[in-house]
């Protein structure tokens, strides 16, 4: 339990006051979001060094209850927050135009950077129940189909021209977003067609009909409860996440590639990943910045994952996640920072032969 107190404070905090915020609007509303943005930026750059590593084969019993708490916290944040940015409840003490922008902007940061990392650990997880949780996210996030993609696509292919999630050097944001998002819903489907093709199924026995149907269900529900413009903020809140989740794969891999020798990929290793030292934003979004860690060992509880020694062989982010995901919405800034950083570690490869 002691493993997982930093982690309940940095995840449920924010998405409480976002819960808040969505009650009450007003001065909480700016508050959910320096909580979810500013607060968590200047901690890490207080404090960027990593913390130590947990010690190696420490389990961690109270990781998988956090992740549930997460996702009833995702749907009361959810529906709260469309509730409030439809009806305008509670923000009449605070510029209402002000208060909804900050407001949807602290709900989306919420659902990309911590939601969306707690889906991605339970569809990790043994116990089917909490993979279908994590699915339930995605689903709802009209995102259903990364679910099959990542762990049948992304982990078998990262740093490959196989896997649309990857992205090459010189490839910029926003061209790498329409070919990754096409890229892993075609990929995810094809991937699971053959397996459904291997256990001769019907053609609808496979997750892609409650990736659709859920989609279509939530979609309904939505408009049902709050109407036309529910279902556009709605929409708007689900592109903000997925985008969310897109930066993150590809400030995670860009530009990293595995070498293939005698017609196979090498295996995937610690120099196919970019991580992130600052440990708050670790905290915040389940220790995802460690994430070398977690190709090399998909199945280790969030709160295990090791940072290991930092070499000069290393990946190493110049900022934390959400910093370098912010800088690659503006591609020549991106490739200014991070190109001589691909040079540096190809000529330390070449040098080790």
């Amino acid at each position: 339990m002691r493993q997982t107190l930093p982690f309940v404070f940095a995840t449920l905090v924010p998405m409480g006051l976002v819960i808040v915020a969505a009650c009450l609007g007003g001065w909480w509303c700016l508050l959910a979001l320096l909580a979810t943005s500013t607060f968590l930026q200047l901690l890490d750059l207080a404090h960027p060094a990593p913390r130590s590593d947990a010690p190696e084969g420490t389990e961690f019993p109270a990781g998988n209850g956090l992740l549930v708490v997460i996702s009833l916290g995702y749907l009361a944040a959810f529906g709260l927050a469309i509730d409030a940015l439809l009806t305008g409840w509670g923000m009449r003490a605070f510029p209402q135009a002000l208060a909804k922008l900050a407001l949807i902007t602290a709900c989306g940061f919420t659902l990309g950077q911590l939601c969306v990392p707690a889906a991605h650990e339970l569809i990790h997880r043994p116990r089917k129940g909490l993979v279908r949780l994590g699915q339930m996210i995605y689903i709802t996030l009209l995102f259903g189909h990364h679910a099959s993609a990542h762990r049948l696509v992304h982990h078998i292919h990262v740093a490959t021209p196989l896997d649309p999630n990857s992205a090459p050097r010189g490839l910029g944001f926003w061209r790498f977003l329409p070919r990754a998002w096409i890229g892993s819903w075609q990929a995810g489907w094809q991937t699971e067609n053959r397996l459904r093709q291997r256990r001769a199924l019907p053609l609808w026995r496979t997750p892609y009909t409650a990736h659709l149907v859920g989609a279509a269900l939530s979609l309904g529900l939505v408009g049902m409860l709050f109407g036309p413009w529910g279902i556009a903020i709605y929409l708007a809140l689900c592109a903000h996440a997925q985008i969310q989740l897109l930066l993150a794969d590809y400030v995670q891999h860009y530009g990293l590639r595995r070498v293939k020798r005698e017609g196979r990929y090498e295996p995937v290793g610690p120099h196919h990943s970019w991580d992130a030292c600052p440990p708050a934003s670790a905290f915040w979004m389940l220790n995802a910045p460690r994430h070398s860690d977690h190709h090399a060992h998909p199945s280790r509880p969030y709160a295990g994952l090791r940072m290991g020694t930092l070499t000069a062989q290393r990946p190493i982010l110049p900022r934390s996640l959400p910093s370098m995901a912010v800088i690659a919405l503006f591609p020549p800034l991106w490739r200014k920072i991070m190109d001589p950083r691909l040079d540096a570690l190809d000529s330390r490869r070449r040098a080790q032969g």
